[in-house]
């Protein structure tokens, strides 16, 4: 490669390090072809799979400030940049492995941090992310009926307090027009 090349070639893996939501470095020694084009497959549209060269990956990672990445860039690396959901690339990272004993996963980056091969597979655990907003407005939702209940409450209270009281007004009336009634007939 000529200089200018592998400078672009640093540009273009730091560029791809700062627009991706999450990055996962594998060993992809021993995949055949057709197993990486299967792998390309089962990481979803959103996701771009690619074999680098570590030295230029190196520089990349320095020049995005993920350092400590650079441990990671031995032997055959290919890198596997997520723009949509990590948890679903990060799932079909692991089960493709459970599958292909040959795939490791070395490291990944989420949310700006550099993370361990461990803290990948934790979060392919994670639901996707649709599935836990929609737990999230759901649990919202519930409190937020809890919380109007609750404040309502009392006006409702009141309301069938005064209800009560004014029902009771024209029958304590009627009590004291007969006792009033009953006072007089004894006067007499």
């Amino acid at each position: 490669m000529v200089n200018q090349e592998k400078i672009d070639a640093v540009d273009r893996i730091a560029k791809s390090f700062e627009d991706s939501t999450a990055v996962v470095l594998t060993n992809y020694r021993g995949l055949k072809v057709s197993e990486m084009h299967a792998l390309r497959r089962a990481l979803g549209k959103e996701t771009t799979y690619t074999v680098v060269k570590n030295t230029l990956t190196r520089r990349a990672v320095a020049k995005a400030g993920l350092e400590e990445l650079g441990e990671h860039l031995q032997g055959p690396t290919a890198i596997a940049f997520i723009q949509g959901d990590p948890a679903v690339a990060a799932k079909g990272l692991r089960d493709f492995a459970k599958d292909n004993p040959v795939l490791e996963i070395k490291a990944g980056v989420f949310d700006g941090q550099a993370v361990s091969a461990d803290s990948v597979n934790q979060i392919a655990d994670l639901e996707p992310r649709e599935v836990l907003l929609a737990k999230l407005a759901g649990a919202m939702k519930g409190n937020l009926t809890k919380a109007v209940g609750t404040f309502a409450a009392p006006l409702s209270q009141f309301a069938r307090l005064a209800e009560a009281l004014k029902a009771k007004k024209p029958a304590d009336g009627a009590a004291e027009a007969s006792t009033e009634e009953s006072t007089e007939a004894g006067e007499s």
